[in-house]
C-alpha cells in the first residue's frame, strides 16, 4: 500500500513539476507544442501496451481472452461517452471542431478542470490498478510511464489558459490541481483491483483501453493539425522506444 501511495503522490508531481515549468515557459510554439505531447504519446502507448494490455491478456486462456478484448473497447466507449458531455482538452485553443452544448453556460476555466480531469482520472486508475498485478515491474512501468508524460502535459497545459487569458498564477493552480486528480484516480484504482482477482483482466484491459483512446482521439489528432506531422511522428516513436528500454531496464 505504501508503494501506490508513494506512486500516487510521484504521478500527481510529475503534473505539477510540468505546470511549474510551464509557468515559467511564457511562450511555446505548436512546433515544440507538438513533439512535447507526440513524445507523451509515445511514452502512454508503451506503458499501456507493455504494463496494462499485455498483462491482462497473460492472465487469462481460451474463451477467457475475451474479458480483456471487452475492457480494451468497454474503456474506450467510457471515455467517448464522457467526451460526448465534457469538452475535449483543445476546445480551449479554439482548434476542437466539435460541438459540446451542454457546456455552454460553464466557465472556461470549470472546462478546462472538466477536460484534463476525464482524461488524468483514468491515467490515474491505470497506474492505481497496474498495482493489483502481482507483476511489479510492470507496474513501476506504468507508473513511470504515466509520471513521464505527466510532466509534458503539465506544461502545455499552463499555456492555452494563459492564451485564454486566465492569469498565469490561476492556469498554475488549475494545472496543479489535475495532478490531485490523477492521485485520487490511483488510490481508486488500485481499490478496484484489489476487490477480486477475477476482476483484474478486464480493469487491466480497461485502463488500457483509456489510454488507447487518449492518444488516438485527442493526442495524434491535436500534434498533428498544426503542419508539423513529421516531427510530432518521431517524437512519439522516441518516447516508445524510450519507455520499452525502460521497461527492459526496470
Amino acid at each position: 500500500m505504501q508503494m501506490v501511495v508513494l506512486t500516487a503522490l510521484g504521478i500527481g508531481g510529475a503534473t505539477i513539476i510540468g505546470a511549474a515549468i510551464g509557468f515559467c515557459v511564457k511562450n511555446v510554439s505548436h512546433k515544440v507544442n507538438d513533439m512535447i505531447l507526440s513524445f507523451a504519446a509515445g511514452i502512454m502507448l508503451a506503458a499501456a501496451v507493455n504494463g496494462l494490455i499485455a498483462p491482462a491478456f497473460e492472465l487469462v486462456s481460451g474463451w477467457k481472452l475475451l474479458i480483456p478484448v471487452l475492457g480494451i473497447f468497454m474503456g474506450a466507449l467510457f471515455l467517448n461517452f464522457m467526451d460526448t458531455v465534457t469538452p475535449h482538452l483543445h476546445k480551449l485553443t479554439g482548434t476542437d471542431g466539435e460541438e459540446h452544448a451542454n457546456n455552454k453556460n460553464l466557465s472556461r476555466a470549470l472546462l478546462f478542470v472538466m477536460a484534463v480531469a476525464i482524461h488524468n482520472l483514468p491515467e490515474g486508475m491505470a497506474a492505481g490498478v497496474s498495482f493489483g498485478n502481482e507483476d511489479v515491474s510492470a507496474a513501476i512501468t506504468v507508473a513511470v510511464g504515466i509520471a513521464l508524460q505527466n510532466v509534458p502535459e503539465g506544461i502545455v497545459t499552463v499555456s492555452p489558459l494563459v492564451m485564454s487569458g486566465v492569469s498565469r498564477s490561476r492556469a498554475f493552480l488549475l494545472a496543479a490541481a489535475t495532478g490531485f486528480i490523477e492521485v485520487a484516480g490511483t488510490l481508486l484504482g488500485f481499490f478496484v483491483a484489489n476487490l477480486s482477482s477475477a476482476i483484474l483482466p478486464f480493469a487491466l484491459a480497461f485502463a488500457g483501453g483509456t489510454m488507447l483512446y487518449i492518444i488516438s482521439d485527442e493526442m495524434i489528432p491535436e500534434t498533428h493539425s498544426h503542419g508539423y506531422e513529421r516531427s510530432s511522428t518521431y517524437s512519439l516513436l522516441v518516447g516508445f522506444t524510450l519507455m520499452v528500454i525502460m521497461d527492459m531496464v526496470l
